[in-house]
């Protein structure tokens, strides 16, 4: 399946990081995987237009679950984007093959699949992108790590970012892609383009992509045009810079969770608020705050996400500097 899972691969004369760059993980979310393959598209196009043209490093695009992609289905038998744990990743690679669900085959391909990229580019900096699309309306998004090297990236894609998100949810690919895992310096970040079947979500993440090179310095700053940047600033406008997460409410298998419709993404509520309901009643807003993430689709693990604005956001910048 490594043919089909390959999306695209862009290798410039220079040495430089080794981008993988995740689309649809989860496999109603096809934004991704339509703006890598336009990216690739340019990348072919822009040496002829550009003579001056130069990229530093490796670019690999990589389709996520290619099982739920063929159903257009998140997942199949569990979501993908919550088995990236060290523990698990060694189950599913030393495990026979006819043991394994779906998922467990699907993670066992990326990894085969990552670790031969890996082990051909012998880079010294890995840099992961995973491209996803929201079920809710109203703004898009960077989710972060922790450390200055993804915070400086997410805030140069210009589009908001979301710091703490990981500390509500585990077993993500930006939980797993870690230096301490790989042994080499290792950079995660995500990118949030829009609702899943709007058709400009793929036109965000293609503005996303070409800030990412922009910000990993495979590209020069005078070779990426300032449309990418109106285009996500636009979109942007009125949403906060830096955000960071409050709470977010886990839904268990048999809660009967149900979202209270018209809720979109950044939306401001006080507390109080009806939010969703479930088998023990209604679920309110705990505190003042915006909403994340409303869920509006059969599949999925977390209701909705709760977050307030950083305001000193120009002092997380300079924080964010290495």
């Amino acid at each position: 399946m490594l043919k089909d899972r390959i999306i695209g691969s862009y290798q410039g004369s220079e040495k430089g990081p080794l981008l993988l760059v995740l689309g649809s993980i989860h496999g109603n979310e096809p934004a991704g995987t339509r703006a890598l393959q336009e990216l690739f598209a340019m990348l072919k196009a822009e040496p002829r237009k550009n003579p001056g043209f130069s990229f530093r490093g490796k670019l690999i695009g990589i389709r996520g679950n290619l099982r739920a992609i063929e159903q257009k289905k998140r997942f199949i038998d569990k979501d993908l984007n919550r088995q990236w744990t060290p523990e698990n990743i060694n189950r599913v690679t030393s495990a026979p093959v006819s043991t394994l669900d779906s998922e467990d085959q699907e993670l066992r391909e990326l990894i085969d699949c990552i670790t031969s990229e890996i082990a051909d580019y012998q880079p010294e900096e890995i840099i992961l992108l995973d491209l996803h699309t929201t079920t809710a309306y109203g703004g898009i998004f960077t989710v972060v790590s922790d450390d200055a090297r993804s915070i400086n990236i997410g805030l140069a894609v210009h589009a908001p970012v979301i710091k703490g998100l990981l500390k509500g949810i585990s077993g993500t690919s930006l939980h797993y892609f870690t230096t301490e895992n790989f042994g080499i310096s290792t950079t995660a970040l995500c990118f949030e383009s829009g609702q899943h079947n709007e058709p400009m979500a793929i036109t965000r993440a293609v503005s996303a992509l070409v800030n990412f090179l922009r910000a990993t310095e495979c590209v020069k700053p005078e070779d990426v045009e300032h449309r990418h940047d109106l285009l996500l600033k636009k979109h942007t406008e009125n949403l906060p810079a830096i955000s960071e997460l409050i709470t977010v409410h886990a839904i268990r298998q048999g809660d009967n969770f149900i979202m209270q419709p018209g809720y979109t993404n950044f939306q401001k509520v006080k507390k109080g608020t009806l939010l969703a309901t479930d088998k023990n009643g209604n679920i309110l807003m705990p505190s003042d705050g915006m909403i994340l993430m409303p869920l509006y689709q059969p599949q999925g693990d977390d209701g909705f996400f709760i977050i307030k604005e950083v305001k000193s956001w120009s002092a997380e910048r300079k924080k964010a500097t290495p």
